[in-house]
């Protein structure tokens, strides 16, 4: 990896890398994830030359307080090293291109009728918050609400740093434990939402050709009243091969609709040839964090007793309250954590 550095940094000193925006992008990523190796590995021979000195130091210095002094250097040091080690072990994994990635989260209310669509309001706010939190921006793509105040489903794009590589592991099925405000016997439901995370695919990364693809324009639907729309602004997109269908009546404008039907097609279609590529390798991945199956359970949500566990990790916390105002930040760790050791169990050939 130090051989390679070494050639990054001269590749990135060629004038004419900017000219290839997608060589030069792929190219800063590589030098960006090998510098923090280097940056270990330096740190990693310090420590190793530093064990070395002392103990020469113990064995050929003759002043007791400097023997004393080299002892006490080498436990601190002898301390150090085993860390150190396991920080290169997880650098060592290959990054994942996808990390990077913006993404199109779509939140669909499950079993529970209208108490779905409320904590998918719930889950809603809770991302919103989390992106809040970490500088991200996000737009609403399309959503679908229900009479109660909740979602049926609604879809929504997030963009800015490491968003893919720190919200994937939210595909899944997330149920909720609660007393329902409709409940006048206090008893509590259960009910469900799906959630699924795509990462967001650029026009050059899958081709789709335009006969593959059948566009409908049709008047959009909604509650009634003034919602509903008066012009045929609402698009439908069939990707024929597929059988993938999404529909966009979010914005009044049937070209920005059909721009953002456009967007979420790219990213379902670039979110099943990544299925595919994770099922020819489901071997390695079998003990790694859930395998982006959108039937799979992976969380609870119980707010009486304010726990939540997720069931992949066998992770539980109890600051529910916390966590649905978007303090995500330990959950999310942890489940990253899980999956760099899962790999490095697997020897770092799969990339979850």
């Amino acid at each position: 990896m130090a051989k390679r550095f070494a050639e990054v940094n001269e590749q990135i000193q060629d004038p004419d890398l900017v000219k290839d925006p997608k060589k030069y992008k792929d190219v800063m990523r590589e030098h960006s994830h090998l510098s923090s190796v280097m940056e270990a590995y330096e740190e990693y021979k310090t420590i190793l030359q530093g064990i070395e000195d002392a103990k020469l130091l113990i064995t050929e210095e003759e002043d007791h307080d400097m023997k004393e002094m080299a002892r006490e250097e080498l436990k601190g040091l002898e301390e150090q090293k085993p860390k150190i080690e396991e920080k290169i072990k997880f650098l060592l994994i290959p990054p994942d291109p996808l990390e990077e990635k913006n993404i199109i989260m779509e939140i669909r209310g499950g079993t529970g009728g209208d108490e779905s669509s409320l904590f998918a309001a719930d889950l809603f706010r809770m991302y919103t918050r989390y992106a809040d939190m970490k500088g991200w921006k996000y737009e609403i793509m399309d959503a679908n609400e229900t009479e109660v105040g909740g979602y049926k489903e609604i879809s929504l794009s997030i963009s800015g740093k490491y968003v893919y590589g720190s919200l994937r592991y939210e595909s899944g099925v997330h149920r909720v434990q609660r007393v329902p405000e409709t409940e006048a016997q206090g008893r509590v439901h259960t009910s469900a939402v799906t959630v699924a995370v795509l990462p967001e695919a650029e026009e050059t990364e899958i081709d789709i050709k335009p006969e593959d693809v059948r566009v409908d324009v049709m008047r959009a639907g909604g509650p009634g009243g003034q919602c509903v729309n008066t012009t045929d602004s609402a698009v439908r997109l069939t990707h024929i091969p597929t059988g993938i269908v999404v529909i966009q009546q979010d914005e009044k404008s049937q070209i920005k609709n059909k721009a953002k039907a456009w967007r979420v097609l790219r990213a379902r279609l670039f979110d099943l040839e990544e299925s595919k590529k994770n099922a020819e390798r489901a071997a390695a991945r079998r003990n790694m964090v859930g395998s982006g199956d959108r039937s799979e359970r992976i969380r609870t949500y119980n707010f009486p007793q304010n726990r939540l566990t997720d069931h992949r990790i066998n992770l539980t916390l109890y600051k529910l309250d916390q966590v649905m105002q978007g303090q995500l930040d330990e959950l999310i760790d942890a489940l990253c954590i899980y999956n760099k050791e899962a790999l490095l169990k697997a020897d770092g050939t799969a990339l979850s």
